[in-house]
């Protein structure tokens, strides 16, 4: 399945791209954690759903766990999961609060970007088929019709 595009112009008028069509990615669904567990269990494996929800379920907390340590995970070929803030500046270090100047705590993910796993964006764009989201649509319609119109031939 190809990575569906759309486009949608920037309607920002401070903006410098305004007016300007952009690409977007078309997100179709959002799979469950629980839907993803049952198709990791359907892919040949001797693990049930409900196995594999266990061992994620138990791979997640370990996870925050470890972040929560301030360690960055490296999540085998994938890549590696670390936290960053968002924090206001202060005049100085010692008038730094952190509970006031922390904005925001943020789940951050780097791609792994080694060897034939290679997550980077430049890598990740020569591995996927991008197909325009309209022509999909067409298709779909084109495929309606012609299954609804009686075939005379």
């Amino acid at each position: 399945m190809p990575v569906l595009i759309k486009t949608r112009e920037n309607k920002n008028s401070r903006s410098s791209a305004f007016g300007k069509f952009f690409g977007r990615v078309v997100t179709t669904q959002t799979m469950s954690y629980s839907a993803l567990c049952k198709h990791m269990s359907e892919h040949n494996s001797v693990y049930g759903e409900d196995v594999c929800l266990g061992v994620a379920n138990k791979l997640q907390n370990c996870i925050l766990e470890q972040l929560f340590e301030g360690k960055k995970v490296q999540f085998g070929d994938l890549g590696t999961f670390y936290l960053s803030v968002k924090s206001t500046g202060a005049d100085t270090e010692e008038d730094f609060n952190l509970g006031l100047h922390i904005k925001g705590l943020y789940l951050r993910f780097r791609p792994n970007r080694q060897d034939i796993n290679d997550l980077s964006s430049k890598t990740l764009k020569k591995r996927a088929d991008f197909m325009n989201a309209k022509d999909l649509i067409i298709s779909k319609t084109k495929k309606t019709t012609e299954e609804q119109e009686p075939n005379n031939g």
